[in-house]
């Protein structure tokens, strides 16, 4: 190669990475840290989230112990949150983990880890239109349970444990 056209290839090389590393990048997700983030278990959680969710790739947040899947993000995940105590909201379960199911802010399901410590929220979109489908909570707790089982249990245990999450979508 003559002495010319190396600085223009190297040049051309560099343009070219820099391009596919940028077109990568996604903004990242602002969250709020929950009071009790800093707990270890949550990191013991965090660490152990899967990198995709229904399809729905993984995302840096700006918070300790917050975790958020799809562009726009269609779920949030906060460890740390206030340890639920007996609720009258409905208990679902996804593998060997139990869940308060709050649907006040419907399609906006916030799904609490009941009986574990420290508590997890999973904030999920269920109206947001991904690509191949709605978002469907019972697979994204499902995706998440093996992380979420790290959690210490602390003996609380729901009444009645529905069959059906019980989210429209």
């Amino acid at each position: 190669m003559p002495m010319r056209t190396r600085p223009v290839a190297a040049l051309l090389l560099l343009a070219a990475s820099l391009t596919a590393v940028l077109a990568g990048c996604t903004p990242i997700v602002a969250t709020e840290p929950a009071a009790d983030s800093n707990n270890p278990g949550c990191a013991e959680v965090i660490v152990r989230l899967p990198a995709e969710t229904q399809g729905l790739a993984k995302r840096e947040t700006n918070a300790q112990a917050t975790a958020a899947w799809g562009d726009p993000a269609d779920v949030l995940l906060t460890c740390g949150v206030k340890v639920p105590a007996a609720s009258e909201l409905p208990c679902v379960q996804t593998k060997n983990v139990l869940w308060l199911r709050d649907d006040s802010k419907a399609p906006l399901y916030i799904f609490t880890s009941f009986g574990r410590e420290p508590a997890i929220d999973v904030a999920i979109r269920s109206d947001q239109t991904k690509s191949s489908g709605r978002v469907a909570p019972g697979q994204v707790l499902y995706d998440l349970s093996d992380a979420v089982s790290e959690t210490k249990k602390n003996g609380l245990t729901c009444q009645d444990v529905e069959d059906s999450l019980g989210v429209q979508g």
